[in-house]
């Protein structure tokens, strides 16, 4: 059989069919997307107050032991008070009770600004999952709680709710005013399971539910 010709006298080649292909073969496969990133570490605290007021007393100091140079270049006599710490230092003995008393406080401030220098602060946020490397996300320790108790008031039987959300362990403290204790705390439990698992966070918290009747008035 002879091809049919085109419009300009050309062959034009049939399209081939293929008997064994279904539709379902026409259906490009889905392609991989990259696999979330592992959770992100705690946020870092700016550290803005401690940092204001240690950089304001070392300018401070740093102020009035160049102003006391420029004295003593200029044939002038060094400040009253240089002279009394150096005569204080020179005659106590190190065992005096100011003595060790100073080197007490300077010994904790040395050790507070090393804890907060190594330390990341910020408590308050709960870090989140990174589906993405350059997207970092936190939660909020009381938008977490609240989420919490929101969800909790939706089970039934369950009057009121006290949700303290921490970095580890989410403490829910719940009233039944009706049906059986046993059954709000095993539904309570179900819920907030998922509630957990749907913030995202990096590091979901343990919880610990505990039910209770309604006290009585009077």
């Amino acid at each position: 059989m002879s091809e049919p010709l085109g419009s300009e006298g050309t062959t034009r080649r049939l399209p081939v069919l293929d008997k064994d292909r279904t539709p379902e073969d026409d259906v490009p496969e889905p392609v991989p997307g990259p696999e979330p990133a592992p959770g992100s570490g705690r946020f870092w605290s700016a550290r803005r107050v401690p940092a204001a007021v240690v950089a304001l007393l070392l300018a401070a100091l740093a102020g009035v032991l160049l102003y006391d140079i420029a004295a003593v270049r200029a044939d002038r006599p060094p400040l009253r008070v240089r002279r009394e710490l150096a005569r204080q230092l020179a005659e106590r003995p190190l065992d005096d009770v100011w003595v060790l008393v100073g080197a007490g406080v300077a010994t904790a401030l040395g050790l507070w600004l090393i804890l907060l220098a190594v330390t990341p602060g910020l408590r308050d946020v709960l870090p989140m999952r990174r589906p993405d490397p350059d997207v970092r996300a936190g939660l909020h320790r009381g938008a977490a709680g609240l989420v919490l108790r929101d969800r909790a008031m939706e089970v039934a039987g369950v009057q009121s709710v006290q949700v303290r959300a921490g970095r580890r362990r989410a403490d829910v403290r719940a009233v039944s005013h009706f049906r059986d204790l046993d059954d709000v705390r095993a539904d309570l439990d179900a819920v907030l399971g998922d509630a957990v698992r749907g913030l995202g966070l990096a590091r979901p918290p343990a919880l610990s539910v505990r039910v209770r009747r309604p006290g009585r008035k009077g």
